[in-house]
This record gives structure tokens, sequence and C-alpha cells, in this order.
């Protein structure tokens, strides 16, 4: 396709929140407000990634215009990007195209809650700038926590805050003031709008960041860049079984007798 085509092809599909250097040399959106957005993020946390995914399935969550599920599929992966908007669903198909990678990449229209019903589990998962934009992030993360396998790579917009180093196992009903604290883990509740986006609903600091991974199974494995951590699952032992399965439309009192009979 010459030059002129895919340069008209990227202007009848904007905008673009991807800036996305095609094999042609043809940027998406080389005038970003962002800069070279994302690409310097994944620059930052390419190393933190297996070089060969070869047998490897990914979720790319909020995929956007793709950017990370090709590099992703670069690598070997075989990928699912799924998002709300069928604006971005569109500009990642003709980018996959552009790839010649349309065999390893999937896309579809599909929020983070409606992966419970995907008889699917992922090696990796991609969870970045999504979670603030939940009105129930923690049952996202309840979600993602069981359909992952090996890492899952996640970044929130975040509130001011230093990270606390030790979270004590109780705190006694009369000691709230600790909650106070400036590292004590937390979230910002945004009511109305944020950067004028009226889906920003939540801004964790860094210590409820790690204490949100930590409580739905998971563990922190590395913070390469600012707001992201890389995450593997560790246990579920200590979930509220009965109303996560409550929260998913599932009959937890059957699922409760079942586990009694066996």
């Amino acid at each position: 396709m010459k030059e002129k085509d895919i340069t008209d092809q990227i202007q009848s599909m904007q905008p673009w929140f991807h800036n996305i250097h095609l094999p042609s040399g043809v940027q998406t959106a080389p005038d970003h407000f962002l800069g070279d957005f994302p690409s310097f993020k994944w620059q930052a946390l390419k190393d933190h990634i297996p070089a060969d995914l070869n047998g490897w399935k990914v979720l790319d969550i909020g995929c956007n215009a793709g950017f990370y599920s090709i590099e992703l599929a670069k690598r070997g992966a075989d990928v699912l990007g799924i998002d709300l908007d069928p604006h971005y669903l569109r500009q990642a198909e003709w980018v996959a195209e552009q790839f010649r990678l349309p065999n390893k990449i999937r896309f579809k229209q599909m929020q983070v809650y409606d992966l419970v019903n995907l008889n699917e589990d992922f090696d990796l998962i991609w969870f970045m700038g999504v979670f603030y934009h939940l009105r129930y992030p923690l049952l996202a993360m309840d979600i993602l926590s069981r359909k992952v396998k090996e890492m899952l790579v996640f970044q929130t917009l975040s509130m001011p805050g230093e990270k606390q180093e030790h979270v004590p196992d109780d705190v006694s009903l009369e000691k709230r003031e600790v909650f106070l604290k400036d590292e004590w883990p937390k979230m910002a509740f945004i009511e109305k709008k944020y950067a004028g986006d009226p889906t920003n609903w939540w801004a964790p600091n860094p210590s409820a960041m790690e204490a949100i991974i930590r409580s739905c199974g998971m563990e922190v494995v590395s913070a390469p860049l600012d707001e992201t951590l890389i995450c593997k699952p560790v246990s579920r032992d200590h979930w509220n079984e009965s109303e996560y399965l409550s929260a998913i439309g599932m009959d937890w009192k059957k699922e409760a007798e079942m586990k009694v009979k066996k």
C-alpha cells in the first residue's frame, strides 16, 4: 500500500490515542499531546517482559488501537485485545493488518467484568490505564486474579503519597487515626470529573496499589515505571468466596453446599 493511501486511512480513522509506528514508517498520531505515547512507556517496561512469548496467551485489557497487543504478538504471544469502544477496535484490527499479525491477535468488544463468562485463562494480563476508570475496581481485580497464570502488568492513575513499608495485621477499633497517615493504603474518590473525564473514578495511593494486589492473591515483583507494577499470582486462600460469587451473578449458596458435600 502506498504511503499516501496509508496516511489517508489513518486520517479517516481519527482520532487516535495510540501513536503507532507502522511498518511503512508512517505514524498514527505523531503530534500526540503526551509525546510518543505509549512507546515511551513500553521502552521502560519491555525488558521486564519475557523476550520469548511463544506459547503464551496474553490478554490486553483496554487495548485501544493495539500498541501493546502488537508488541506482545511480535514476541510470539497469542493475544486477545478487548476494549469497550468499537472505534478503537476498528483501529486495532487495521493496525494488526499493517503488521501482518491478524492471525496472532483477536479483538473483542468486551468490558473487564465480561471476562467471568470467558472460559479462558491467560499467562500474561496487560492491565494499564483502566483501573481508575472502573466503578467497581476491586471486583475487576478479583476477576483478573482468577484469570492470570504467570504475570499481571498493572498501571493506574494514582494520588500522591509514600508507600507503607509494613501493613499491620490488625487495627483496634479505637485506633482509627492510623487511617489518616499519608502512607496508609487509601483511594481518592472522584465524584465528578478529573482532567475533563467523567469516567475517572479512583486514584489509589502507592500503598493502596500494592495492598489491592495482595488482597487479590498476588504479589508485586517489581515497579519498573511510575504508577506501574509487575505482579504474579501466589494465593487465593483468604478470599471471601461467597461475596465474589454473588457479585458475578453465581449461586453462592449452591456452590457452598457443593463444597460441603465434597
